[in-house]
This record gives structure tokens, sequence and C-alpha cells, in this order.
């Protein structure tokens, strides 16, 4: 099992990355917001420099803000920095376009954006349609200058529905998904991924699969809503609550159970501001802060209806279970000061004894 974390792209912290290397994980993955965050490949290219070992790459990178062979181009230049140690994750964009108001790239699109990134990423020849105008496309590398698609870059694809699965194992080298509480099972996700690759003709030996997820380690007899559990991981758990906004008042879906005992006073928040601002409203803050009015909505059914939670022991036995289910790689998410003292933590009590 790997262990890696998911931080927002941050110009002036690039010294975490180091402090994660130090304390042992795999990888760290950087976010792609370019209304909230820095920019996560100007991050990762100052990471590469600082950095001898962990793995390195957008997480992940949003295909409805940048064309493929940007993608492509951005990470063959980090492969020339890190040679081996980058991946590029992709994903259609529900916080990056969602903070300019905009829907996430539909399915049929990223299927076709993960096609080309593909075929571009192994140096191929691919047919790519811009401003109505189908041509050929390559990267034009000469003389191993400039950029890098050596050694080879893993196309990891975020993947939260069954359809995306499918597509990720049609195109990708491995899957980003969402376990449970919130998710699937790593086995299930597995399937759909199959019924991807065989309609593309391939298998998914060496297939990676990697969970998103956010992660409480508690204390011995330390409550899940302990003060100390809202400072660290409130903002993701809320994050959650956003994603269902959205896709409450634009889809029709159902509210979820488990939001059901706080939907209208989180809606009464939001409701607020001004319609035509709501999506500032709902995004602003991921996984970084939490809005007036936020915290007292978090009590300890709602975090472990969002949260991998526990003491250290029962933590480890749930991601060996996720491992013997076909997991290989498990990334949590953090966005507040906690990260530092939480990292070191998470890898002494539980990664060390792994």
């Amino acid at each position: 099992m790997r262990f890696s974390i998911c931080v927002m792209a941050d110009v002036d912290e690039i010294g975490f990355f180091s402090h994660a290397e130090a304390l042992g994980y795999d990888s760290v993955w950087v976010t792609d917001s370019q209304m909230l965050f820095s920019d996560c490949y100007a991050v990762l290219a100052l990471a590469a420099q600082q950095t001898r070992r962990i793995r390195l790459g957008p997480g992940v990178a949003i295909c409805g803000t940048r064309i493929p062979p940007v993608h492509v181009a951005a990470m063959a230049t980090l492969n020339r920095l890190a040679p081996g140690r980058v991946h590029l994750g992709v994903g259609t964009g529900n916080t990056a376009t969602r903070s300019m108001g905009q829907p996430p790239m539909r399915i049929a699109e990223y299927a076709e954006h993960l096609r080309v990134l593909r075929g571009l990423l192994r140096g191929e020849p691919v047919d790519y349609t811009q401003g109505g105008t189908t041509r050929p496309i390559k990267m034009l590398i000469r003389e191993k200058k400039y950029l890098s698609l050596e050694p080879r870059i893993p196309l990891y694809v975020s993947a939260f529905g069954p359809r995306a699965m499918e597509l990720a194992g049609e195109y990708g080298d491995g899957v980003v998904f969402a376990i449970p509480p919130r998710g699937i099972a790593p086995a299930e996700a597995l399937a759909r991924c199959r019924v991807g690759a065989e309609r593309a003709g391939r298998g998914l030996e060496n297939f990676h699969t990697c969970a998103l997820t956010n992660v409480v380690l508690l204390d011995p007899g330390e409550p899940a809503d302990s003060e100390r559990v809202i400072r660290t991981v409130g903002p993701n758990v809320m994050a959650s609550v956003y994603y269902f906004y959205d896709a409450v008042h634009e889809r029709g879906i159902e509210v979820p159970p488990f939001l059901r005992r706080i939907w209208s006073r989180y809606c009464a928040l939001v409701e607020e501001v001004p319609r035509p601002h709501r999506h500032f409203r709902t995004h602003e803050g991921h996984y970084t802060y939490l809005h007036p009015g936020e915290a007292p909505l978090i009590d300890a059914e709602l975090v472990r209806a969002t949260c991998l939670v526990g003491e250290a022991d029962e933590l480890i036995e749930r991601i060996r279970e996720l491992e013997r289910g076909g997991l290989r790689e498990l990334m949590f998410a953090t966005g507040v000061d906690e990260k530092w003292r939480f990292s070191q933590e998470f890898a002494r009590r539980v990664i060390a004894r792994y």
C-alpha cells in the first residue's frame, strides 16, 4: 500500500513536500483550482527541485481548463525535473469549474480528452479537433530537449461514477475514486474499470488504484467531533456538503440521507448570498476553512459519514481490508495548517506500523 497526501496548491509552502518525503509518504498530489489556489504546475516544479524520492503530480488536473497538449507539455517538463517521479492525474473539474459557476466536463467530452491525452503521453500521433477542425497532432520533441515523455508518465483518471470508471479502464493507467463511507469498495471500482478495458481490448495488468479520502486519526477515547477533529477536517467534511448542494440544485437528485438532518440549515446559510454569487459561497473555502455557521452543522455522525475515522489500530485494519480488496494507494486530502502535525502523526502511528 502506498500512502499519499493531496494538498491545496500553495507556492508559499513548498517545504511541505520535503516534510512529507522525510516522513515516508509515497506521493504528494496537488490540486488544480485556478480560482482558488496557486498554479499547480508551478508548485509541482518547485517541489520537484526540493525533493529527491517522492512522487509528484496534479491531484487532479482539470480537463476543462487546459487542452490536452498543454497538460502533456507541463507533465513532460516536470518529467525532466524529476524523471520517473511524476504522474498525470486528471478529472472533469468539480471545484475548478464550479467556482466559475460552470458545470464539470460532460462524460463524452471527458472520453475524447482522455483519448488524446493517452496518445500524446505515448508520443503517438493522434487526431485532435479544435475550433471545428481536426488534424493529427503529436509532441514534437527533438534531441530530447525541453520535454521528456520517458520514463513513461502514467495517466490516472479521476472517476467517481460508473461511466467515468469505465473510461479509466479504457484509457488510463490507473483510477482515482472514493471509498466507503462515501464511495464504493475497490473490487467494485475495478469491475467497472474492467468493462472499459475490455471495450478497448486491453487488460488491467499493473493497473493502479488510488482512493481519495478524508482521514480522522483519533486519540484514545477522543470523540469524532472533538474541537481538534473539526479544526483538522471540518473543511473536508463541508466540501462533501458543497458537492451535494450543487448536485441537488442542478440535477434534481434526492438529498442524501446523511445530510437530511442539516440540509435546511445549510441551505439557509447559502441563501444569504445573492443567487448569482452562490458559487462563490459554496466553493471558496474548499478544504481550507469554514464559513461562519458551518462548524455547528458538523457532528460525529456527519464526520463518520464523510471520513475514514478511527484510532490507529482501527484505521490500520480498515486499510488492510481495502488493500485486500484491490486498493494500492490511499491518499488523504488536507488544506489546513494542521496538515504538518497530522501528516507526522499519521506517519508515526499508522504508516510505520502498517
